[in-house]
């Protein structure tokens, strides 16, 4: 039996993602979001148009998309009601947002310079992506809202997670942190083995001894 339900959040569960940014002034902005899908060597970001994040996103065609470990769910939640623009629509002042210059100290979170873009990337996160811009498009109907469309210029993995050997991630040791209906969660149990991944000749720890 299914109910129909007038769903007010779609987020059924995706990793969150930290995304540094550089601020006008050169400073650096840090925000959460949980609307990312990937494929190959790019990926796609929903976003609001208003966010300080979008505005950086569109003029320095750059970034850092860090994935945080869901050991760090507190320290992503402390970001949850910031923003890095002064200015606040009304939405986030009914929100509850504040304004907040710096979103690192804010979070207890560390900037590590990154390698091929000015953005920063996050210490604390166990994988960080420096990203391009490739476009950036209106989405939606009558929203306010802009898909980004980023390639992956060079990842940066904590050495414990990579397969030894390998230039693969461990899917075992990888916890990313998922949100899901606005709430945090962590899940690294193996369900079922994957023909994909054997197609794709991805390593599995856990059958490999």
């Amino acid at each position: 039996m299914h109910r129909v339900v007038d769903l007010k959040i779609l987020y059924f569960g995706t990793p969150v993602v930290l995304i540094s940014t550089r601020n006008p002034d050169g400073t650096a902005n840090l925000a959460p979001m949980s609307s990312a899908w990937w494929l190959g060597d790019q990926c796609m970001l929903g976003m609001n148009t208003a966010s300080r994040t979008t505005q950086n996103l569109v003029r320095e065609r750059e970034c850092v998309l860090n994935l945080p470990a869901s050991g760090l769910a507190a320290a992503v939640d402390r970001l949850a009601l910031l923003s890095g623009a002064p200015e606040m629509t009304p939405h986030k002042i009914e929100k509850g947002y504040r304004y907040e210059p710096d979103k690192f100290a804010a979070a207890g979170l560390s900037p590590l310079p990154a390698e091929l873009v000015a953005a920063p990337r996050v210490a604390e996160c166990p994988i960080q992506l420096e990203c391009e811009v490739l476009s950036s498009q209106p989405f939606g109907i009558d929203t306010e809202c802009l898909a980004h469309s980023m390639r992956v210029l060079r990842a940066h993995v904590a050495e414990e997670l990579i397969i030894p050997g390998t230039q693969h991630v461990d899917p075992m040791g990888w916890d990313p942190l998922i949100m899901k209906f606005c709430e945090f969660f962590g899940e690294a149990t193996p369900l079922h083995p994957s023909r994909l991944a054997t197609a794709w000749q991805i390593p599995n720890p856990a059958t490999s001894h």
